[in-house]
């Protein structure tokens, strides 16, 4: 059943405006409230990407939070705290879903090679652990290949989005070479996509908000 009302929960105040577009196309009938905190990832970063068990009771207060706001359906859209989604959700009496989830499934079922790209490396490492053990589940084994933007996150903070998008464009080319699929383990970067389509390449390249809402919408 499509959930009536959906709470999402966020670690960027930047990808409201996504998410709403998102669920404005595919759940038009289904209530939205927005959750936000954007310490959660820069408490990551400063314990050098590691995911403490404070910050994953936080994580968990904000999912039991958006339960006892009314939401039938939880979506947590950042990655990094992708581990501490998973743990909230065995305890939540609402499905709970990491927002990388359904694109770790399709890419597992696009190819065995399989290219994990991101600008952050606390994003990077959970997405990749994630699609091994999608792999897994689904009794497919996989050849994993992830690939660290070295100073594009830096830059987008920064305001240059030109040198963010040319080095994210330059790993995404590079990796096209080299894998059957592509997963960009932060949203930020699908819209240097359509650069490499451009360039003829065929490779699907795959960013988790849409394919989440998707699956929201027609698998639930």
């Amino acid at each position: 059943m499509i959930p009536k009302t959906l709470g999402l929960i966020h670690t960027s105040a930047t990808l409201i405006p996504v998410f709403q577009q998102l669920c404005k196309q595919y759940l038009p009938k289904t209530s939205l409230f927005n959750i936000v905190d954007d310490s959660l990832v820069k408490n990551i970063a400063a314990r050098g990407g590691e995911l403490t068990p404070s910050i994953s009771k936080r994580v968990a207060d904000y999912v039991a939070s958006a339960e006892d706001s009314g939401a039938d359906y939880i979506l947590v859209t950042c990655s990094s705290i992708g581990a501490a989604v998973e743990a909230a959700a065995n305890i939540t009496s609402v499905p709970v879903l990491r927002v990388d989830q359904p694109m770790a499934d399709l890419a597992v079922r696009e190819g065995e090679r399989v290219g994990v790209i991101a600008t952050l490396q606390t994003t990077l490492q959970p997405t990749a652990d994630l699609v091994q053990r999608r792999a897994a589940l689904a009794g497919k084994e996989i050849l994993l290949n992830t690939r660290l933007c070295e100073g594009a996150f830096e830059a987008l903070m920064s305001g240059d989005a030109a040198k963010h998008d040319e080095l994210v464009t330059q790993a995404l080319y590079q990796l096209t070479e080299e894998v059957d699929v592509i997963l960009l383990a932060q949203a930020s970067m699908a819209r240097v996509v359509d650069t490499l389509k451009n360039e003829g390449k065929n490779v699907p390249i795959l960013a988790s908000p849409p394919h989440a809402i998707r699956y929201i919408a027609n698998v639930v």
